[in-house]
Order: structure tokens, then sequence, then C-alpha cells
């Protein structure tokens, strides 16, 4: 037979059916069971061995110890605060309060030492005269808890006069030393003025360049001895939670009206500094006149930033916020990493990563990376008030243009952002690799 007959009448091999195998498989089962039981036993018995009080169940259950700060328990162990004579009040003097807070620190461990911040700022406790005024301060305050969830910072925002005769300018003073007290926890407290904005939402203090140092505020020395009003600005600055800043603040505060001689202390600021606008004393310019009359005691620890965009008029600022977008979008096109989704809590990593690659480029300088803070002085958004040389759409616009600008910031990790800065109610969503 030729070999297509052959194959005709060759057996194929016998197939075994399911039924067949199934007692097989099952002997397969007990076998693998009974060997991943014995596996079982065997790291149990070496657990065991090596950690007599180990249970089953810290082996396959997550755990759930407490991290950070412990929020539910306050030791018994006295602290300052079981002190009756103790006072929140500016002007009623507090001795060791580094011992003091060492101790506190002590008996509650689970605080740490570290850079902790307490973001201060408020307003004022009656209703905006301004129509937008209140819509204004919302959305101010809103850009400071952005700022903050970015950053890990806590926010603690006034609305009253913890003194009746601080007002103004004046009324950041006593709530400074009252929130020193209410938070021995925090190494610095950062006052922002309400109509200052954060305008680089994923920039972060770089605090150990102000280690050596109690007080940091915008500006420059050589001003400082040139007796200029401008030299510095008293609306946002970072002090730290230390008796010196204590005894600073006390200082400091004596030429406002908490103090005795307010008429005589404007009178001075005025012959002191040429260029000051207000006849009566203000805050910035008794900073520089202790600058200046009081260097030797409190020079040394007071640092001027200039190196960064500490804190920015914003009429040198918001005409060039379009600009700055696009040269941000640019860096995202050129680094593909910037570009990928991420979850809000891990900002500061991808804003470390842009700032690097921005000053490998050169490109990490003013009017190209975004300001840090932007602050709208002689633009009042709760009364309506105004500096006569520029009107109040000026503040207007450029307030919402600012804002929206960092917006855009927190927007992008929702998915979303403001295609026109000038135009609060327009969102749209964002496609995948944005902006590649």
């Amino acid at each position: 037979m030729g070999s297509q007959e052959f194959s005709l009448f060759q057996t194929a091999p016998h197939k075994r059916s399911l039924l067949h195998r199934a007692p097989s498989l099952i002997a397969d089962g007990f076998l693998f069971v009974g060997g991943a039981a014995m596996a079982l036993s065997l790291v149990w018995a070496l657990i065991s061995f090596i950690n007599p009080s180990s249970t089953f169940d810290t082996i396959i259950t997550y755990d759930t110890t407490p991290q950070g700060p412990d929020l539910g328990y306050d030791p018994p162990e006295p602290t300052f605060y079981d002190d009756p004579n103790l006072s929140y009040s500016v002007g009623e003097a507090i001795e060791n309060w580094d011992e003091k807070r060492r101790e506190w620190l002590r008996v509650h461990p689970s605080f740490g030492v570290g850079d902790r911040i307490v973001l201060v700022t408020g307003s004022q406790p009656s209703v905006c005269k301004n129509p937008v005024g209140d819509h204004l301060q919302l959305r101010l305050f809103k850009n400071k808890v952005d700022y903050c969830r970015f950053h890990g910072c806590e926010v603690f925002y006034n609305n009253v006069l913890l003194d009746p005769k601080g007002t103004g300018f004046w009324a950041k003073y006593p709530i400074l030393r009252a929130a020193m007290v209410a938070h021995p926890e925090a190494e610095w407290i950062y006052w922002v003025d309400s109509d200052a904005i954060f305008t680089d939402m994923e920039f972060k203090v770089p605090l150990e360049k102000y280690k050596d140092h109690n007080l940091v505020v915008h500006g420059w020395w050589h001003m400082v001895k040139q007796q200029s009003w401008t030299s510095v600005n008293a609306g946002v600055f970072l002090i730290r939670n230390c008796q010196w800043s204590l005894d600073f603040i006390d200082e400091w505060a004596s030429m406002g009206p908490q103090g005795l001689a307010k008429e005589k202390w404007g009178e001075i600021q005025k012959s002191l500094l040429k260029d000051k606008l207000y006849p009566g004393s203000d805050d910035q310019s008794a900073l520089i006149y202790l600058l200046l009359k009081q260097r030797q005691k409190w020079g040394d620890k007071v640092y001027l930033e200039s190196e960064y965009n500490f804190q920015s008029y914003w009429l040198g600022v918001v005409d060039g916020l379009d600009n700055i977008t696009k040269g941000y979008a640019e860096v995202d096109r050129e680094m593909g990493k910037l570009r990928r989704r991420h979850a809000e809590k891990v900002s500061e990593f991808y804003g470390e990563m842009r700032e690097q690659y921005m000053k490998d480029k050169g490109m990490w300088r003013e009017n190209v990376r975004r300001p840090f803070v932007t602050h709208f002085t002689g633009c009042e958004p709760c009364s309506g008030d105004y500096n006569p040389t520029y009107t109040w759409e000026d503040c207007w616009n450029g307030m919402q243009k600012a804002l929206n600008f960092a917006d855009n910031q927190v927007l992008r990790r929702y998915g979303f952002v403001h295609p026109d800065l000038l135009n609060s109610l327009l969102v749209t969503p964002l496609p995948f690799d944005f902006p590649a």
C-alpha cells in the first residue's frame, strides 16, 4: 500500500477524557495544598522563634501604627500652658521661651523637631465695603490654602482684632505673638498679607538658607543704609518661633498704637525716611528704623531676601504673566517628564525638577521664572480704595490675572485650565501629554 492508504488505517493515540483525569487532578491539588501548608508552617515557626510575641494577625494585616504627630493625646506632664501668668498678648513678656518650647516638644515626641510652618493671614471683622471685596477675600484665602496643601504647612486665618488698638497694618503683631504661643510645634510663622498672592505654587521656601536667621523679609541692605522707605516690605515675612522673635515683636509693635508714643514715632520715621508716604507711624518704617538704629542688637538675625521674588510689586508682574505661561509651556515641551500626570501630593517633586532644569538652561531669572509672591500693595480689595496713580480696574484685572495664573497650576492637577487669565469663569479640559 502507498503511504496514503497506510495513513488511513493508522490508529490515533488514545486521549483521556476529563472524567478519567479527575482523580489525578484531585490528587495533585491535595499535594499542592499540603506542600503550601507545610511551607507556611515552617515560615511561621521561624518567625515565632525570632519574635515570640508575633501573632498571625501581625503578618497578614497592614501596620496601623499612627504616622506623624499624635493629635489624640496630650500628656499629663505640666507645660508652660499650665502657668496662670502666661499671656498671649504683645507687651506681656514671656521669658525662656526657647526652653519652654523644647520642654513641650520633649513631652510631645511625636511632633519631632523640624521646620514646620504655620502660615498666618487674615482680614477685618466686618463685611467689605467693596461689592466684590468678600469675593476677592475668599479667592485670596483659597490661594494660600492651595499653596499650603501643596507644601504641607498649616494655615491660621484670623478676622478679629486681638488688640483693639492694633488696627491696619499693626493688627498682625498680636496675631503673630498669639500664633507663636499656640503653635510650639512650629519652627516658623509665615505672615502673608491678605492682598498677597502665591504665583509660584510649586516653589518651596529654602528654609535651610535661613538656618542662622530669625526674620526673613524682602529687601536690600544697601537701600536700608540709604534710608529708603521702599528698602523692605513688611507685608510678607518669615519669623522664627523663638525668644528673639518674641522680643523683636514687642520692640517692633511698641512703635505702633500698642505703644505709648505713636505720634512721636511717626515724626521720627518721617524725618529718617525722606520718601515715606504716611505721616503716622507704620510697621514698615518701624522695621527700617530698627535695622538702622539698632542693627547691632537685631541685624545679624535679619535676612533681607533679594535673590528671588520673595514678594513682588504687582505692577511689575501682571503684564508679563502670559509670556511666563508660554515660557513654562516650552520647558514642558522640552522635558517630557514634566508633562507626566501626577498626584497633587507629589507636586514638590516636579517643582524641584522644573527648577533644576530651568537653572541648568539659564532660565531661572526674573521675568522668566514665575514670581513667588505677587503683592497688590496699593490695591485694597475689601474697601475698594486704591493708589490714585492707577485705577480700580487696573487692580481688579491684575488680581484676576494673578489669581488665575496661580489657579492654573492647581487646576492642572485636576485636568483643567483657565485658557484666558482674565476670564475666571471659563475652564477647559487638558489633553493627555499637554503641552506636547
